[in-house]
């Protein structure tokens, strides 16, 4: 059974640039370089390289990550002053399910 609310999701996908967000996050190094040596399959990528390759204000790119964050969609993991994001795997892998079995 899913675990978060399939509306919130699909208003989170639909939306280019956090679409975008997610698909960069599915492999990430091949976006990104890594942030202070950071594993961003592990850690996740750092919101400032985010903003940086969707060309908007970090409040803008910010209020993607929220929703996405919301939606259930992506991990936050605060490191010192830095904030990370990747995807949630497992959430994502729910949605298809439930997109398979009920739609």
């Amino acid at each position: 059974m899913i675990c978060m609310k399939p509306i919130e999701v699909f208003k989170a996908l639909s939306n280019e640039s956090r679409l975008q967000i997610l698909q960069w996050l599915k492999e990430p190094e091949n976006h990104f370089t890594p942030h202070e040596g950071v594993d961003m399959r592990e850690i996740g990528v750092c919101v400032s390289q985010i903003t940086q390759k969707l060309n908007m204000t970090q409040s803008t790119a910010s209020q993607f990550l929220s929703m996405l964050q919301r939606a259930g969609l992506i991990k936050t993991l605060r490191i010192g002053k830095f904030t990370y994001y990747k995807r949630d795997e497992t959430a994502i892998g729910e949605i298809a399910d439930f997109l398979k079995q009920e739609i």
